[in-house]
C-alpha cells in the first residue's frame, strides 16, 4: 500500500511490483502460445517479445509514478481551484480550451488520423487527418464542458448520456442508409483514443476537485463521468463527418487499407526503424506534457501560486511520465503489435480458439493498461475503499475479455457493430435505474480507461490479424470497432457490481426486518 510519506524510491519499487504483477500474465500467456501448434515464434521474434516486455513493465511504473506526482495532483489543484473563483464563463472557458488542446497532442489520435487522412476531405486546404483531429479536438472540448456542467449543477449522468447515446444512434443510422455503413466502427473507435493515457488521469482528477470542492452528499458519484463524456463527442463528431464523405471515397480506401494491412504489421526492429519509433513516440508525447503543464503553469500563475518546490517536483515527476509513456509505447509498438497481428492470423483457423482466447487475452491486456491503475487508485481514494482495486479490476477485465470474445464472434460471423452497441448501451442504461449513481459513473470512466494503448498496439493488430484471414473484404469495417467494445462492456460489468451490493443490502434488510418480526411475536417479559 502506498502512504503519501513514502519516499520516491520505495513508491517506484511498488509501482515495479504492480507493474510485473500487470504485464507478465499476457506476456507469458503469448510465449505458452508459440508453445503449442495455434500459434509459432522464431527466436527472433521471442527475444524481441521478451525486451519489449520489460521495457513495458518499466514505463509502466514510470508513468504510474508520474501521474501520482504530478498529472493527478495539476488535475485537482485546477478544478478546485476553478470552483473557487465562482465564475462560470471562466471555469467553462479554461475546461474547453484544455479538451481541445489535450486531445489534439493525444499519441493514440495522431495515430488513427493518419491511417484515415485519404478517407477525409480537406477543407479551406487542411488535409483531410488535421480536419479529423481538429475536429476530435472540438468534440472532446464541448463535451468536457457539458461534464462539467454536470458536475456544478449536479445532474444526472446516465440520464445525460442516455439522451447523447440516443442522438448517436440516429446520426448512425443515417450513416447506413448514406452507404458508408463501413465508418460506423471508426467512429466509435474515435471515442476510446481520444481518452488516451495522457488525458486521463488529468480530466479524472479534474472532476474529483471540482466536485470534492463543492461538496454535498452527492460529491463522491458526482466525481466521476467526464471521462465518460468526453469520450462520446468525438464519436459523434466522426459519424457526422462520416455524413460529408462520399461513398466511394470511403470504398477507395478500404480496397487500399485491405491490401496494404499485412504488410503495415511486419517487425521490425532495425536500429533506425526503433531510433525513428522512440523519436516520434517522444515528440507526441513531450507535446502533451508541455501543452498540459504549460496550460497549468498558466492557472497557477494567475489564480494557484503553489509554491517553487512543488512545482520543481510536478516537473521531476513530468519526466518520469514522459520516459515512462515512450518507453511503454516503443514496447508495444515493436514487439506487441506484429506479435498481435501474427497470432490473430493464426487463431483465425481455429474460430473456436479465436473466441474463447480472445476472452483470456481481453482480460489479461486490461491489467497492462497505464491508465487504469489512475482509475483504481482514484476510486479507492474517492470511496474510501469501500470499491476496492482488487474488486474493480476484477469486473473490468471480466467485461474487457467479454468484449474481445464478442468481438473475435463478430469477425467470424461478419455483422455490424451496431447489433452489439445498441442492445449493449440499453441494458447498460437500463442498470444505470438500479445502481447507486457512484457505480454508473464508475462504469462509464472505465469504458475509456480500458480501451486505453495496448489495447490499440496489441488487441486490435489481433483482430485485424483474424480479419485478413476470415473476411477479407471487411477488414475495414470488422477489424476496427474492438476498441468501441472495450470501451462498452465495462460499462455493465461494473454495474452489475452495483446491482449486487444492491440485492446485498436489501436481502440483509429483509433478515432483519424478519428478526425484530420474530421478537415481536414472541411473548418476551423482562423482570426488574
Amino acid at each position: 500500500m502506498i502512504k503519501r510519506g513514502d519516499s520516491v524510491g520505495k513508491r517506484l519499487l511498488m509501482k515495479l511490483k504492480e507493474a510485473i504483477a500487470s504485464v507478465l500474465p499476457i506476456s507469458l500467456l503469448v510465449l505458452v502460445l508459440a508453445l503449442t501448434p495455434l500459434f509459432t515464434m522464431t527466436v527472433h521474434e521471442v527475444i524481441v517479445f521478451i525486451v519489449s516486455t520489460v521495457f513495458l513493465i518499466f514505463g509502466i511504473s514510470l508513468f504510474s509514478l508520474g501521474a501520482d506526482l504530478a498529472i493527478e495532483p495539476m488535475g485537482r489543484e485546477v478544478g478546485s481551484t476553478l470552483v473557487k473563483t465562482k465564475k462560470l464563463k471562466l471555469i467553462l472557458g479554461v475546461c474547453f480550451v484544455l479538451g481541445v488542446l489535450i486531445t489534439i497532442a493525444e499519441p493514440d489520435l495522431t495515430v488513427l488520423a493518419n491511417q484515415l487522412k485519404d478517407a477525409i476531405p480537406s477543407i479551406a486546404g487542411i488535409p483531410g487527418n488535421l480536419v479529423l483531429v481538429i475536429a476530435i479536438g472540438l468534440g472532446v472540448g464541448i463535451f468536457l464542458v457539458i461534464g462539467v456542467l454536470k458536475i456544478l449543477t449536479k445532474r444526472d449522468l446516465s440520464q445525460i448520456l442516455l439522451f447523447f447515446y440516443m442522438m448517436l444512434f440516429a446520426f448512425a443510422t443515417l450513416l447506413l442508409f448514406n452507404g458508408n455503413g463501413d465508418f460506423i466502427s471508426i467512429s466509435f473507435d474515435s471515442g476510446g483514443v481520444t481518452t488516451g493515457p495522457v488525458t486521463v488521469p488529468f480530466i479524472m482528477a479534474l472532476g474529483a476537485g471540482f466536485s470534492l470542492t463543492i461538496g454535498g452528499r452527492d460529491a463522491k458519484e458526482n466525481s466521476f463521468g467526464l471521462i465518460a463524456l468526453s469520450s462520446i463527442g468525438p464519436i459523434i463528431v466522426v459519424v457526422l463527418l462520416g455524413l460529408l464523405i462520399k461513398s466511394d471515397q470511403l470504398k477507395e480506401l478500404v480496397t487500399n487499407y485491405n491490401n496494404d494491412a499485412p504488410t503495415g504489421y511486419a517487425m521490425q526492429t532495425e536500429a533506425l526503424h526503433i531510433l525513428r519509433n522512440l523519436f516520434e513516440n517522444f515528440k507526441n508525447i513531450f507535446v502533451a506534457l508541455a501543452l498540459m503543464f504549460g496550460f497549468f503553469f498558466v492557472i497557477n500563475v494567475l489564480f494557484i501560486k503553489l509554491p517553487k518546490k512543488k512545482i520543481l517536483i510536478m516537473v521531476l515527476a513530468l519526466v518520469y511520465t514522459l520516459v515512462g509513456l515512450v518507453m511503454f509505447l516503443t514496447a508495444a509498438e515493436i514487439g506487441y503489435l506484429p506479435i498481435g497481428f501474427r497470432l490473430g492470423q493464426s487463431l483465425a483457423q481455429y474460430p473456436a480458439a479465436l473466441a474463447s482466447l480472445g476472452f483470456v487475452i481481453g482480460m489479461l491486456t486490461v491489467l497492462a493498461e497505464p491508465a487504469v491503475r489512475s482509475l483504481t487508485h482514484q476510486v479507492d481514494e474517492v470511496t474510501l475503499g469501500a470499491i476496492s482495486k482488487k474488486t474493480l479490476l476484477i469486473a473490468l477485465s471480466i467485461g474487457v475479455g467479454v468484449s474481445i470474445m464478442l468481438s473475435m464472434i463478430r469477425i467470424v460471423f461478419n455483422f455490424s457493430i451496431l447489433y452489439y452497441v445498441i442492445p449493449g448501451y440499453l441494458i447498460s442504461f437500463g442498470l444505470a435505474f438500479f445502481v447507486p449513481h457512484i457505480y454508473t459513473g464508475i462504469a462509464c470512466d472505465a469504458g475509456g480507461v480500458a480501451s486505453g494503448p495496448l489495447t490499440t498496439s496489441f488487441i486490435l493488430p489481433l483482430a485485424i490479424g483474424a480479419c485478413t484471414i476470415l473476411c477479407k473484404d471487411g477488414i475495414f469495417n470488422n477489424g476496427y470497432g474492438v476498441v468501441a467494445m472495450v470501451a462498452m462492456t465495462p460499462l455493465i460489468t461494473i454495474q452489475l457490481l452495483g446491482f449486487k451490493a444492491v440485492a446485498e443490502k436489501t436481502i440483509q434488510k429483509k433478515r432483519r426486518m424478519k428478526n425484530i418480526e420474530k421478537i415481536k411475536d414472541d411473548d418476551v417479559f423482562i423482570n426488574f
